[in-house]
C-alpha cells in the first residue's frame, strides 16, 4: 500500500462492519458506521469522513505539486547536460532489468550509460547493472510504491552522470502510481511482457497514456502462448493514438536493433535542442553586446 500517493483511499469494507481507516496522520482508527449511538452519530461520522477526504485530496495535490518542482529541476539539469533521461515502468517481472542489461552489453563501450533502480526492497537490481558494466544507485522505497523527483535528484548527485549520456531510471514495479510521478524524464517507457495479458493498456490507461513508447517485451515464448499482438497493439493504441511500439525479446535479442535505434535518435533530439539552446543564448548575448556597445557610442558623441 502507498504511503504517498494516497492509494489507500480506495479501501472497501461493509457498513455494517467494524473497519480500519488509516489517518492523515498515519494512525489507525477502527469503528462502525452504524452504531447502538443512533442515526445523529452516524452522520457526525459521515461528516468527519467527508472533511478526512478533503484533506487526503489537499495532501495528494501538495505532493504532487512538491514533486512537480523537482521533477522540473531534475530536467532542467537533463536538457543543460545534454542527458537523455528514460522513466522504465511495468509490472513486476516483465523484464525490464534483464532489457537494461541487454542494452548496456551493446552499447557501454559507446556511450556513457547510468542507471537508478528503484525497488521496494534489496540491491540485486543494482547489482546487476553493475556487473553488466555501467554505474548504478539503488533506490529502496519501503512502503512507497513508486519513485519520486526528490530521490532521483538525490541519487543524480551520486551519479554524476556524464554530459550526452542516456540516464534509465528503472520504477518500481507497478502500472498505478508510476504514472502520476513526473521525474523530470524525457519519456516514459512501458514495458508489457506478452505473458500479462492483452488487456493491460485498458486495465491501466494512465501509464501506457502517458508513455511515449511500449515495448512488448518476451516475443520468443508467443509460439507457446495464446496472445494476440494485434489484440494488444490496437489496445495500446485505444489509449494512446499517438503510442511508439516496438516488439522484442531480452532473452534473444529480437528486436533489440529498433530498441537500439530509437535511443540513438532520442539522444540525438535531445543534442540538437541543447545546442539550439546554446545557440539562441549566444545571439541573445551578441544582441545584447551590440545594444551596449551602441548605447556606449551615443553617450560618447553626446559627450563630444
Amino acid at each position: 500500500m502507498c504511503t504517498t500517493c494516497g492509494c489507500q483511499s480506495g479501501e472497501i469494507h461493509n457498513d455494517n462492519d467494524e473497519h480500519e481507516h488509516v489517518g492523515p496522520d498515519g494512525l489507525v482508527y477502527r469503528h462502525t458506521h452504524h452504531s447502538p449511538h443512533g442515526h445523529a452519530r452516524d452522520h457526525e461520522q459521515h461528516r468527519k469522513h467527508a472533511h478526512e477526504s478533503t484533506r487526503l485530496v489537499q495532501i495528494e495535490r501538495d505532493i504532487l505539486a512538491k514533486n512537480n518542482a523537482f521533477a522540473a529541476a531534475n530536467r532542467q539539469r537533463f536538457e543543460q547536460d545534454g542527458v537523455l533521461a528514460l522513466n522504465l515502468v511495468s509490472s513486476p517481472g516483465s523484464g525490464k532489468t534483464a532489457l537494461l542489461v541487454r542494452t548496456i552489453a551493446a552499447l557501454h563501450d559507446k556511450t556513457p550509460l547510468a542507471v537508478i533502480e528503484g525497488d521496494q526492497q534489496t540491491s540485486l537490481d543494482a547489482e546487476r547493472i553493475r556487473s553488466a558494466g555501467a554505474q548504478a544507485v539503488q533506490i529502496n522505497t519501503g512502503k512507497s510504491c513508486h519513485l519520486d523527483a526528490q530521490r532521483v535528484q538525490e541519487a543524480l548527485g551520486e551519479l554524476n552522470p556524464l554530459p550526452e549520456s542516456i540516464m534509465f531510471i528503472e520504477n518500481v514495479g507497478n502500472l498505478v502510481c508510476p504514472a502520476a510521478f513526473d521525474l523530470g524524464e524525457a519519456a516514459k517507457v512501458v514495458i508489457l511482457s506478452v505473458t500479462e495479458g492483452e488487456d493491460k493498456p485498458l486495465k491501466y490507461p494512465d501509464m501506457f497514456r502517458a508513455a511515449r513508447l511500449m515495448l512488448l517485451n518476451k516475443c520468443d515464448l508467443l509460439p507457446h502462448l495464446q496472445f494476440d499482438v494485434q489484440q494488444v497493439l490496437g489496445n495500446a493504441r485505444r489509449v494512446n493514438p499517438a503510442i511508439e511500439v516496438l516488439q522484442i525479446s531480452a532473452t534473444t535479442g529480437e528486436g533489440m536493433a529498433a530498441w537500439l535505434d530509437w535511443l540513438r535518435r532520442e539522444l540525438t533530439a535531445v543534442l540538437a535542442k541543447r545546442n539550439e539552446s546554446i545557440a539562441a543564448l549566444k545571439r541573445r548575448v551578441a544582441e545584447l553586446e551590440a545594444q551596449l556597445e551602441t548605447q556606449l557610442r551615443a553617450q560618447q558623441t553626446a559627450a563630444e
